[in-house]
């Protein structure tokens, strides 16, 4: 692993009751700073209910990101292809590659709102199953093969995708995980990527980031797909707001982190994102203590990475989730220090600019000495040259 990447997943969280086209507007604004700043990525997620996380279609605004920028990679984070005709939604991505000339990016879960699944008629037991066997006619269809088959909700009689790739000889295709080996053994299965959600969110995520990774390894091995999975495939996501104190960074968070844990704690019902705290300085100390994210410093954030590589093993890119912790001024703010003071120690580009100020520290005297000799040394042969010596 040399360049580790990083980007946003945008769920995203915005508390109910703002003005959703400004929301929408913002967010795609967000994703050109982002850009500008060097970000490697953004990744939409896809909701229906719960009035928080208000893409309806990561797809949508991937179209509308794409057109607003020219190099940041753009993903489906992720499509609950449960929800789904499977043909479609290979299709869209298809579609999606060309319009953003390679920059598409295919997450794939079952969808994380219960309350999103309901309203089809399908259960959690269900989205699952429907994940694994919408992964294998998707793959299929994306590797150029014609597909009859018949879930629960779709029947394909013949189907088969009438464009290639714009991207050679495909785009990423991701799969969604949290603690449960699912994601990881239909990653290795179909020698795809693997999207960590809940990199830290949960003790079992975090703890389980090396063994879904041998996971992965193992169904790969067992499919004849060793050769197709690859470290740099992986994605983890985690929280993370800092600023110049970690007095700041407190400060800044106060704006909306109790939404943000009143959401998970009451509202969305994924209980494997168990995070607690009553109050702002629980909250607050709570993201810190648990090792779920950071809020304070660029030192303390780079910590937080390298403890995630040293867990995992190695990774490819870290997600900084969205969130609404703070304003949205103090939110970029964040984002700059991250892309400033982080990113470069992980990217190659912090150590040569430390290596020369240090090796130009430990010669200084001797240098100092001989530019003042220098200095006499001229001054004295220009006086020679008038005359005055």
């Amino acid at each position: 692993m040399t360049r580790l990447k990083f980007g946003t997943f945008l769920a995203p969280i915005h508390e109910p009751g703002q003005n959703p086209t400004l929301l929408l507007q913002r967010d795609l604004e967000f994703v050109q700073y982002l850009e500008q700043l060097g970000y490697d990525e953004a990744w939409f997620g896809e909701h229906h209910s719960a009035g928080a996380e208000i893409y309806a279609s990561p797809e949508i605004m991937i179209a509308a990101a794409g057109e607003r920028t020219s190099r940041i990679k753009l993903g489906t984070g992720v499509t609950s292809v449960s929800y789904h005709n499977p043909l479609w939604a290979a299709e869209r991505m298809i579609m999606l590659d060309h319009l953003t000339r390679g920059r598409a990016l295919f997450g794939l879960g079952p969808g994380s709102l219960p309350t999103d699944a309901a309203m089809l008629g399908l259960s959690q037991i269900d989205t699952r199953e429907l994940l694994a066997e919408n992964t294998d006619i998707i793959m299929r269809l994306l590797r150029g093969e014609t597909v009859t088959a018949k879930t629960r909700t779709h029947e394909l009689f013949d189907a088969k995708i009438q464009m290639a790739p714009y991207s050679d000889p495909l785009f990423d295709v991701v799969v969604a995980a949290i603690a449960s080996p699912t994601g990881a053994r239909l990653a290795g299965k179909y020698g795809i990527g693997l999207l960590s959600i809940a990199a830290t969110l949960t003790a079992d995520g975090f703890s389980a980031l090396q063994h879904h990774w041998g996971l992965l390894e193992e169904f790969a091995a067992q499919a004849g797909r060793s050769d197709e999975v690859d470290r740099s495939t992986w994605r983890l996501v985690g929280p993370f707001h800092i600023a110049e104190t970690k007095e700041q960074a407190y400060k800044d968070v106060e704006h909306g982190i109790e939404y943000w844990f009143n959401y998970l704690q009451h509202v969305a019902a994924f209980p494997q994102m168990d995070v607690r705290g009553t109050n702002k300085h629980e909250m607050i100390d709570f993201i810190n203590t648990s090792g779920i994210g950071v809020i304070g410093t660029a030192d303390e954030a780079r910590a937080q990475v390298q403890r995630l590589i040293d867990q995992s093993g190695g990774f490819g890119t870290l997600l900084i989730q969205g969130h609404d912790w703070a304003n949205p001024q103090a939110t970029r703010r964040s984002y700059e220090l991250f892309a400033q003071d982080v990113m470069p120690y992980f990217q190659g580009q912090a150590q040569p600019m430390i290596d020369a100020a240090a090796r130009a520290q430990a010669v200084r005297e001797g240098q100092a000495a001989e530019h003042v000799k220098a200095v006499e040394h001229m001054t004295k042969k220009y006086e020679a040259e008038l005359g005055r010596v």
